[in-house]
């Protein structure tokens, strides 16, 4: 089995192994990325590629508007959001006062 079959018996399992250890778990991350991104709303706290946390305040088709400090807010293209922290939670910077009974 010297000859150009007994190569191929060699590389189909590599190219197997190599699909089910790299190619796939990249196609899973990238399909669970991308439904984190459409499910963006209003009010959710996330966290950016560079660590920086904030506050969606607007959403849009290609970027969305995050609050990072009280009345400071940049515009960040939706990929470099890595992930949701908390959905519509309240912020611990907001002044609204929480009523007493």
């Amino acid at each position: 089995m010297a000859g150009p079959f007994g190569t191929l018996i060699f590389f189909v399992p590599v190219i197997i192994l190599f699909y089910f250890m790299l190619i796939r778990p990249q196609q899973k991350a990238m399909k669970a990325h991308q439904a984190l991104i459409a499910g963006l709303k209003r009010g959710d706290t996330v966290v950016l590629s560079n660590g920086v946390i904030g506050k969606i305040t607007r959403v849009e088709a290609e970027q969305a508007m995050v609050e990072i400090a009280q009345g400071v807010n940049v515009a960040v293209v939706k990929q470099m959001i890595t992930q949701v922290r908390d959905r519509t939670g309240v912020a611990a910077n907001d002044t609204k006062t929480i009523a007493k009974s």
